[in-house]
């Protein structure tokens, strides 16, 4: 432990900080021969990491892959059957389900 008095505290603050930090130890600061403060180090606490911070916080219940609803269902919401936009939809899904099908097709030849 070290002592030091008011004044040349005053004027070496900054530096004192930085010793008591750095090499963890504390110093005691008096006025006239009379301790009246004493400065020391906090604790370094580590730092959480990012990676697994949320280790046994969260629970996962079920399967998180899977789809909730079945493929076929997921549009119908959006495009009810029997209105005019859905069966447009389902031309425009069977266009691309045949482009992708030629398209499959010429790749596999090649």
């Amino acid at each position: 432990m070290k002592t030091m008095g008011a004044g040349a505290f005053k004027t070496h603050c900054l530096s004192v900080i930085d010793e008591v930090y750095d090499h963890h130890q504390e110093v005691v600061i008096t006025k006239r021969g009379k301790p009246m403060a004493r400065l020391v180090p906090l604790k370094q606490e580590k730092p959480e990491s990012i990676l697994g911070f949320l280790k046994g916080k969260v629970k996962v219940v079920g399967d998180i892959v899977s789809p909730i609803v079945e493929p076929w269902e997921w549009d119908e919401d959006i495009f009810p059957v029997g209105t005019s936009e859905r069966e447009e939809f389902e031309r425009n899904r069977k266009k691309s389900s045949a482009r992708a099908a030629t398209k499959n097709a010429v790749i596999k030849r090649k």
